[in-house]
């Protein structure tokens, strides 16, 4: 018990003072008291990184309501600032046991006070401070451990919710279900989800949650952008009419006040967590510290739900592409096969399987060299492990498997194509594909074609050459009948035809021979020597002339018309072009022929008036013995007085063998023209 101070009266007898209430002791020690359970928190986690919750915080308040509660008498305590208190401990990370403990250094801190001034307390003071500080501790800690539990009951359903790994809508709309069972307060939630530069509401339930789904602000805009850009919870009342309120929805219903809260994982922004309610300003320490505890836990669950999305949809993606490269594989009449780099099957279809001669499932897991012939591997393994290593396909390789190889299907031949199989942006090989067709029949056949072709040409050139002789015999014949003067006129007209029929034949044969030594590789021959491309072709005219009378054959030339050609060759060209003009033009009308020099060549023009080439027929009308198809009337009616045989190849053939080139332009204004270009200085013909 401690002892009265004294003091000493005027007449030196000692004089005790009045004893202190506990209230007038706690205010007029109160500065002194705080520095000194300050300083004692410092001692006691000495060495420890300190929390912001060291400061003063709430205990010059709670100072004051001690004393205010030691004044009431049995009225109890202020509550409010003990909840608030606690919820700030809870906030701050405190445990239950840092609470008691600063709790326990305060009323050390009294104690050592009271003891140092030698102060005496009025009876039963001591006593009601003791109470006051032990009511205070257990609502301190009542409260504490309330809202801890609240806290962990909300996770934990949290957590529940996430057991069946949703998607991300889906989990958005339990969390914030969680949210609206676990504040009583709030009428409206939602979350926003960063997308690009724009904040998207991807889930909203209470108040307005309808019409909230898909709207979206510009990251900075209004409220809840403000949230997003400074990554601070923020609070915003009269949330009706304050013009911050980007969202339309939470105006319209009637909201007093909004609390946001930014979704961030590590220093990643996720999006903004909203609360509205619609019958109070603002909410509860209490419940804002909830919140942001659930929004804490609900940024990990979302990136985790998206990373599961992302999963789900590669997961599907890998199965589509899967099942269409299996559709592939066994609809492709082709062998096709997968390989790993270590030349392990990953993937066979039928074909390739049955070519192998093991069911597909045999082949998985199994190298080149264990389902192949040691021949057919010997052959095949250094190829493939060239192309693992220089990323480069190789395309279209042929090999032959002998009979004792393959028994039941004897002698093969064989295409393969191989090729590398990367990974999509990324430099590695996953490793390589393979296409496999049996060419024995196409070999075949085509060796048969071949044959057949080489017959035929032969054949022409033999019939062609064979047929000059008798051909010869007569039109020198018909010559020598010709000059004979008793024919009669009947008799002469009979020996004319036989002459100009013999000439006519002899040009076919001309032509035979041509087209079978171009088919057979030789090309047109020609003989090029110093000539006047006009000369020739005035000449060649003339004898035109004498075989159609009736027809007028125009001739002009211009510039200089000298060069290297082949005469003969030139006179066939002019001859078939205008035979083919003279067959095909009007009945009256004339054929033109000019013949211009320029720079590097000189041209040659054919023109005539009459029925022009359809369009159709245009792009095949150099081909040897080609009709192409008539699609229209015009090219009926055409087809039906011409025939394309090989006098236009051959024209188009002894062009190139000069390295020149022919044209054509056919038009009913125009009439249809010839167009040949002779080069002075030979170039290599251009290809067929």
């Amino acid at each position: 018990m401690l002892e009265p101070e004294t003091r000493s009266t005027e007449h030196g007898e000692p004089e005790r003072e009045t004893p202190l209430r506990a209230s007038d002791f706690l205010r007029a020690n109160r500065e002194a008291l705080l520095s000194e359970w300050e300083h004692a928190m410092h001692a006691l986690h000495a060495g420890l990184r300190e929390k912001p919750s060291w400061l003063l915080d709430h205990m010059p308040g709670l100072l004051v309501s001690l004393a205010d509660t030691l004044d009431q008498g049995e009225q109890g305590p202020d509550t409010a600032l003990a909840d608030e208190h606690a919820v700030v401990r809870l906030d701050q990370g405190f445990d239950l046991g840092e609470v008691v403990a600063e709790y326990a250094l305060l009323r050390k801190c009294i104690l050592r006070r009271l003891e140092a001034q030698a102060r005496l307390l009025e009876p039963g003071e001591l006593e009601r401070l003791e109470g006051a500080l032990d009511r205070t501790v257990v609502r301190t800690v009542q409260r504490f451990a309330e809202e801890r539990q609240r806290g962990l009951q909300a996770l934990d359903r949290m957590a529940q919710a996430t057991l069946d790994g949703p998607a991300v809508d889906t989990l958005l709309v339990r969390l914030l279900n969680v949210v609206m069972e676990s504040t009583l307060t709030v009428d409206s939630a939602g979350v926003l989800m960063l997308e690009a530069d724009r904040l998207v509401v991807r889930a909203a339930v209470g108040l307005g949650g309808d019409k909230a789904l898909g709207s979206s602000v510009a990251l900075g805009e209004g409220f809840v952008g403000e949230v997003a850009a400074t990554r601070q919870p923020m609070t915003l009342r009269s949330a009706s009419t304050d013009s911050r309120v980007v969202l339309p929805v939470l105006r319209d219903v009637g909201l007093r006040a909004v609390y946001g809260v930014p979704l961030v994982e590590g220093t990643r922004l996720l999006g903004v967590a909203y609360l509205g309610s619609r019958t109070s300003f603002g909410f509860s320490d209490a419940d804002l510290l909830l919140f942001r505890t659930m929004c804490q836990r609900a940024a990990a669950y979302i990136l985790q739900a998206r990373l599961q999305d992302m999963e789900r949809d590669a997961r599907v993606e890998a199965q589509r592409s899967l099942a269409l490269l299996d559709a592939l594989l066994a609809a492709s009449p082709l062998g096709m096969a997968f390989l790993d780099p270590e030349l392990r099957y990953l993937r066979i279809n039928q074909t390739l399987a049955d070519i192998n001669g093991f069911p597909p499932e045999a082949h998985l897991g199994r190298t080149l060299r264990e389902m192949q012939p040691k021949a057919v591997a010997d052959l095949m393994e250094p190829l493939l492990r060239r192309v693992l290593e220089t990323g480069e396909p190789l395309q279209s390789f042929e090999f032959a498997t002998p009979t004792s190889l393959m028994p039941p299907r004897g002698k093969r031949m064989w295409q393969v194509t191989f090729y590398p199989v990367r990974e999509p942006q990324a430099s590695g090989l996953l490793g390589l594909g393979c296409v496999l067709v049996d060419i024995t029949h196409h070999k075949q056949t085509e060796a048969s074609l071949q044959r057949a072709v080489d017959f035929r040409e032969q054949l022409l050139a033999v019939l062609g050459h064979d047929l000059r002789n008798p051909l010869n015999a007569i039109g020198a014949s018909a010559f020598q009948l010709a000059r004979a003067e008793e024919l009669e006129a009947p008799e002469r007209r009979a020996v004319e035809r036989i002459r100009k029929s013999a000439g006519r034949m002899g040009r076919m044969i001309t032509d035979i021979l041509d087209f079978a030594r171009s088919k057979l590789g030789e090309g047109i021959p020609v003989s090029p020597q110093p000539m006047d491309l006009a000369d020739v072709c005035q000449a060649t005219l003339e004898e035109l002339q004498v075989s159609h009378p009736g027809r007028p054959l125009l001739f002009e030339s211009s510039g200089d018309t000298s060069g290297d050609w082949d005469p003969d060759r030139v006179a066939q060209v002019l001859g078939n072009l205008v035979s083919n003009a003279l067959q095909h033009g009007g009945g009256d009308t004339p054929v033109h022929t000019r013949v211009r020099g320029e720079a590097h060549d000189v041209v040659l023009e054919v023109h005539n008036r009459g029925e022009p080439i359809p369009a159709e027929l245009l792009p095949r009308i150099f081909d040897p013995f080609k009709t192409p198809v008539a699609t229209s009337e015009s090219a009926s009616t055409y087809q039906k007085q011409r025939s394309l045989g090989l006098g236009l190849y051959i024209v188009h053939q002894i062009a190139r063998a000069h390295g020149g080139r022919v044209e054509v332009r056919s038009s009913e204004e125009e009439g249809t023209t010839f167009r040949v270009y002779w080069p002075r200085a030979k170039s290599p013909p251009a290809r067929a």
